[in-house]
């Protein structure tokens, strides 16, 4: 497995909050029906006491989140500048704090871009920007039989959505293989949380594939290609602008992915239909 070299880990708590919650509720015939429901709490982001953005979250992962969330919006360069990540439930807050402190913080959060993601819908700067600059693995390339793998493995994981449903699923996944399962009531969220995931422990995103129940929007996209990840697979479609940015980084882009069915739009290099390798 991939992995890239860091320094000290920065100190975390382990603040996970409960990722469902039972209440009562009547089916049509009035009996009583004790359901379980995704959590949802407002997590305020400082860093070096500056408020950041406050994310809705399931909170089920919220220190990598907090990480994977400066990271994917290019706030911080490297999991190294980060010294602590402290999650607070009482007052729905984590503070981050840096080694040096980060330069340019107030200029770099000026400009906003609402988003159609659930569960965070603001980002800062320029979505586009740097994007010239990403260059994922060409040669990496993913059996259609290993794809159908990892439909698998996702479909038997057990997750929040099996019992409460009202959330999103991100898998990393090293070929049918799934390295970690982050659900949240956004899709960005989970996403987030395993590009923070990734930095914790030093994953390197070349050779792997990530995979995600929401749709694939042009932010979903460029936070996969950011995180150096060449392979982008969902069991829901995508956007216009998704596809456009898709096509620009090289990445590929497989939609509309469950058990044996899948719709590839871009990269389709990357890609070995069954029986192609054995006449290679």
């Amino acid at each position: 497995m991939g992995s890239t070299p860091r320094g000290p880990r920065p100190t975390l708590t382990r603040n996970a909050r409960p990722a469902t919650f039972t209440v009562d509720a009547h089916d049509e015939t009035g009996a009583l029906v004790p359901t379980p429901i995704a959590g949802e709490h407002p997590l305020t982001l400082y860093v070096d006491k500056r408020e950041i953005v406050t994310l809705m979250t399931l909170g089920a992962a919220p220190e990598a989140l907090a990480i994977g969330f400066l990271r994917n919006q290019r706030l911080v360069g490297s999991i190294d500048e980060i010294a602590a990540v402290q999650v607070d439930w009482d007052v729905n807050a984590v503070a981050v704090t840096t080694h040096h402190g980060l330069a340019d913080l107030e200029a770099r959060t000026k400009k906003r871009t609402a988003t159609t993601g659930c569960g965070q819908g603001t980002v800062f700067g320029d979505l586009m920007a740097d994007i010239e600059s990403i260059h994922l693995d060409e040669a990496m390339r993913v059996d259609e039989e290993t794809l159908f793998g990892l439909l698998n493995a996702v479909r038997v994981h057990e997750s929040i959505y099996k019992q409460a449903g009202a959330v999103h699923g991100c898998a990393l996944a090293l070929g049918s293989e799934i390295l970690t399962f982050v659900e949240d009531v956004g899709r960005h969220n989970a996403v987030d949380a395993i590009a923070g995931w990734m930095w914790l422990e030093g994953v390197d995103g070349r050779d792997k594939i990530f995979y995600t129940t929401g749709r694939l929007t042009s932010e979903m996209v460029i936070k996969a290609a950011q995180m150096g990840i060449p392979v982008l697979v969902s069991r829901s479609g995508l956007t216009k602008m998704g596809h456009e940015v898709a096509q620009q980084v090289g990445l590929t882009m497989i939609g509309r992915a469950v058990n044996r069915h899948y719709l590839l739009f871009t990269g389709a290099h990357r890609l070995v239909k069954s029986g192609e390798r054995a006449h290679a």
